[in-house]
């Protein structure tokens, strides 16, 4: 797949853009409404305190202002941290700005209009915990917001790239003319391959948006596996090592099959002899395991071939989407082999 919808985010940044137009007009329009709530519940029915929201509203939007100048950097000198610390400098950052203006707001209207009972130490108390559980929900929000969109980019590369890999000329035609050349010698053979070659074309074009059981996934590997055995013949060689999966193996869907179709089009396709590929899944305390290998042909650089790079980073998308920093896919080369190792955590639904 060579191109893919765009985003505002930099990659494994959850931080939305907060520096421009829009983004700060929303901002002063959400703190004016938070301001006049505040003054609603301070002067209570009856009655309103314009000294009160005029304070109020300038110290929030000194807070809101500040925090939000310092995340827009935190956003782009924070583009290679992981999501957590990102989440902790980020929490961090308005409430500390708050305890500094709350300390200057103190001390230079001790004797005005902050003369009241939430002023002095409590002032500075209550307003660092207000900022501090504000805080806290916008940065969900924005957490979610991110993986909601991540998971959106990510499904549609996904379909766009199984679109690809299933529709691509060669790959159509070969499996064509394999079933053609099945139809006088064994039908019943050519029915199965193209009920398995109708299946993959299902599952490119399906919406989803929630995970799909591992041993589906499986069967699709397996469906696709059927079709180049027609053309690879005794070249391809697979194993199977399934180890008790349970129904808590999930994962996202078509992130399998891809991995597989790497291995064949790296691993068994390049080399007249073919090769092994071993596929290996298996459940280790709360964790999913997923394992496939594949031969390394004369230290074959197309190993790296860029439509594997993409495959591989969709995939991590997708798993990040899901699972957020819980799941992992890394690759790995050792003794002539090719490995793709994906580790997810077991989803027991309850």
């Amino acid at each position: 797949m060579e191109q893919s919808p765009k985003s505002s985010h930099p990659p494994g940044v959850f931080l939305p853009e907060l520096c421009n137009v829009q983004a700060v007009l929303l901002m002063v329009i959400a703190t004016g409404l938070c301001a006049l709530l505040f003054t609603l519940i301070y002067a209570g029915p009856g009655h309103f305190d314009w000294d009160y929201f005029a304070l109020t509203s300038l110290f929030m939007l000194w807070v809101v202002l500040t925090s939000a100048l310092i995340l827009c950097r935190l956003r782009i000198l924070g583009a290679g941290w992981s999501m957590s610390r990102q989440a902790l400098v980020a929490y961090l950052i308005a409430p500390s700005i708050t305890l500094i203006y709350a300390i200057l707001a103190n001390a230079l209207f001790r004797k005005g209009a902050l003369e009241e009972p939430g002023s002095g130490f409590w002032f500075v108390v209550q307003a660092v915990a207000i900022s501090a559980i504000l805080t806290g929900i916008i940065l969900r929000y924005f957490y979610l917001q991110h993986l909601w969109h991540l998971q959106q980019k990510s499904e549609l590369e996904s379909r766009v790239q199984a679109l690809q890999a299933r529709i691509r000329p060669h790959f159509l035609f070969n499996s064509m003319n394999s079933i053609a050349g099945l139809i006088p010698i064994n039908p019943n053979e050519a029915e199965e391959a193209v009920l398995d070659l109708a299946e993959l074309f299902r599952a490119a074009l399906k919406e989803s948006s929630s995970l799909a059981p591992l041993k589906e996934e499986l069967a699709l590997c397996e469906r696709y596996l059927r079709i180049e055995q027609l053309r690879l013949g005794e070249r391809l060689t697979v194993k199977w090592d399934m180890r008790n999966l349970s129904d808590a193996a999930r994962v996202p869907p078509l992130s399998i099959q891809p991995l597989v179709e790497n291995a064949v089009y790296h691993g068994v396709q390049p080399s007249a002899e073919g090769g092994l590929i071993t596929i290996t899944a298996y459940e280790q305390g709360s964790w999913l395991y997923v394992l496939i290998s594949n031969p390394v042909h004369n230290g074959d650089p197309s190993q790296g071939h860029k439509g594997n790079r993409i495959a591989m980073q969709n995939i991590r998308s997708r798993l990040q989407a899901f699972f957020g920093d819980q799941a992992v896919l890394k690759t790995s080369q050792m003794d002539g082999r090719f490995t793709a190792t994906m580790r997810a955590p077991l989803h027991k639904r309850s």
